[in-house]
């Protein structure tokens, strides 16, 4: 197939392992006999400097005619200041606004030969395999009016967390739909005790699931879900929740892994939901850590998490699943087989940098 391929490196680390991911797709291309074409693009702090703007409307355009988006990381301290009418993170919430990002993916799988890099005991983490579904145009980030002004002679600031039952049910289909290639079972999370967008999403997720009767939904309020994250992680099969709380949660279940460099993810969008569950639907596609400055040009990035996403790129926008497991085979026989970069390297392990990993990971393709 022909398939047509945004990258926006963005900052620090990002033009780093998008690079690595890029390899591994070609390498693809190559092994199953695809075409793929690139064109990268600025988006983040990089963008701020060079256009005044975290996103383009040029680059918001190209995004829209591909096939999907293969993403970095931005920000970093340069642009930290949030007195900032512009910031680089506003590039992400433009990106998923303007391409109708819906639902963000995140699985969680720790893989058996990096145990020792989680912080929970190994008997903690033995059959853990979570997908978080995560709204991802709603709620906190997006709601009117939001703010900051003067009451009273203080300052002050509002947010505003605003939920439709279209907007839940579409994510809550979409999870559904997924669970029953899965284990079945579907987890809604929510804040119904305190808040009414939670006690519509709630109404809502019922109503949904009902069409569904070969799902188990059950509902967890977000404060129990996040110590059961910890406390029994293998009980979730898909976890499905609005914005704010999924952006806590799936940083939290990163921590399962060891490290939030092996963990990729997906933010999907189209016109129908049978779109994204035939693998047709536009999408960017990024590994869930920042920018990380600190290490950012010294090639030490663990390049996984964005080949990870390269592979859900491969599923879920061009439909060609042999190829993303193959893709996902070969991470995991580099683990298996001893490749390691310096975040999950034990002490006295050799460490690989960014390319000589993506080497290894190409080589068992």
């Amino acid at each position: 197939m022909r398939a047509h391929i945004v990258t926006l490196p963005g900052d620090g680390i990002g033009p780093e392992v998008v690079a690595a991911g890029v390899r591994v797709l070609h390498a693809i291309a190559g092994k199953f006999d695809h075409q793929f074409e690139f064109e990268e693009h600025l988006i983040g702090g990089c963008a701020l400097d060079a256009t005044g703007a975290p996103l383009s409307d040029a680059t918001l355009a190209a995004c829209r005619a591909a096939d999907a988006v293969l993403l970095g990381a931005v920000g970093g301290p340069r642009w930290d200041d949030p007195r900032a009418a512009a910031r680089p993170e506003q590039g992400l919430l433009g990106l998923r606004q303007g391409l109708g990002l819906f639902a963000n993916l995140r699985p969680v799988k720790p893989h058996p030969a990096l145990a020792h890099a989680s912080p929970l005991r190994p008997e903690k983490i033995a059959g853990v395999d979570v997908l978080v579904v995560r709204e991802l145009t709603g709620g906190l980030y997006f709601g009117k009016p939001q703010g900051r002004f003067d009451r009273d002679g203080h300052a002050c600031a509002v947010d505003t967390l605003e939920y439709s039952d279209v907007e839940i049910r579409r994510v809550v289909e979409l999870a559904c739909r997924l669970a029953a290639a899965r284990r079945g079972r579907v987890t809604s999370v929510d804040k119904a005790n305190v808040l009414a967008s939670s006690r519509l999403w709630r109404e809502v997720a019922t109503q949904t699931a009902r069409t569904h009767p070969q799902i188990k939904l059950d509902h967890l309020l977000v404060d129990t879900c996040a110590m059961r994250l910890v406390a029994a992680p293998a009980s979730f099969d898909v976890i499905v929740t609005e914005n704010m709380f999924g952006d806590i949660l799936t940083d939290e279940a990163a921590v399962l892994v060891g490290s939030m460099g092996l963990l990729p993810s997906a933010s999907l969008g189209s016109h129908t939901i049978d779109d994204v569950a035939k693998g047709m639907a536009i999408g960017v596609y990024e590994p869930i850590h920042g920018s990380a400055p600190d290490i950012a040009g010294k090639g030490i990035a663990n390049p996984i998490g964005t080949i990870l996403s390269a592979a859900m790129l491969l599923r879920h926008s061009l439909n060609l699943p042999r190829e993303a497991d193959a893709v996902e085979r070969a991470v995991d026989r580099a683990l298996s087989e001893g490749c390691r970069t310096a975040d999950i390297a034990r002490a006295g392990e050799r460490a690989l940098g960014t390319r000589a990993m993506t080497e290894e990971i190409i080589a068992r393709i």
